[in-house]
């Protein structure tokens, strides 16, 4: 699972000491929530299945593909419905695909997600081959799922937006800017990127 909250306060806690900024922030709205997930395929399956949509209709999606092949649904269950069954769960030609090649791989025994590479840039690579997912969604599993304390989703529109505020930039720092900003606050990255998603959307800022 993702950071409990007791470590995120533990690591906002040292990023305050360290920096003003997010000192006088931290003050005035507060720790972020954990934003936690379950390791494992489900989790990624539910990001291909989510991407390009709303979270609405992502949302529809899951439970129609939950309803069809039970909530403890294996790889195997997805990959035994054909086509139109899982057109009628809103699952595009373009998501089966990468739906299939997923479960196809955990299947084979190629990806294991219980052990996936210590190194972050390693696990990343690992997870970005498997088809339909990149590296924001491969961040974002390893600090949702895994809990790694040092991920940075510099490519997440609101780590950008959140980035920008806090440091009162201009405009919007594209992702490589981003990640670069964010070498200042290793090693503890993965907190303070649930930190500029609070920062971004408390309505007291």
């Amino acid at each position: 699972m993702g950071l409990s909250a007791q470590i995120i306060q533990d690591e906002m806690d040292a990023l305050a000491r360290k920096d003003m900024r997010v000192h006088e922030q931290l003050a005035r709205i507060g720790y972020p929530a954990p934003r936690l997930r379950p390791r494992g395929y489900k989790t990624l399956l539910r990001t291909i299945v989510g991407q390009q949509v709303s979270v609405a209709a992502a949302t529809s999606m899951w439970a129609k593909l939950e309803a069809e092949l039970g909530e403890a649904f294996t790889p195997a269950c997805l990959l035994s419905r054909d086509f139109d069954t899982l057109r009628a769960c809103g699952l595009s030609r373009q998501k089966q695909g990468y739906a299939r090649s997923l479960c196809e791989l955990v299947e084979a025994g190629s990806i294991d997600f219980d052990a996936l590479p210590a190194d972050d840039e390693e696990a990343i690579a690992q997870l970005t081959a498997i088809k339909g997912i990149g590296r924001w969604s491969a961040e974002i599993y390893l600090l949702f799922a895994e809990g790694r304390r040092d991920i940075w989703p510099a490519g997440d529109l609101a780590v950008q937006e959140g980035v920008k505020r806090l440091l009162d930039l201009p405009e919007r720092p594209k992702e490589k800017q981003t990640r670069e900003i964010g070498e200042q606050w290793s090693p503890h990255r993965g907190a303070m990127a649930i930190f500029t998603w609070h920062f971004y959307a408390n309505p007291a800022l």
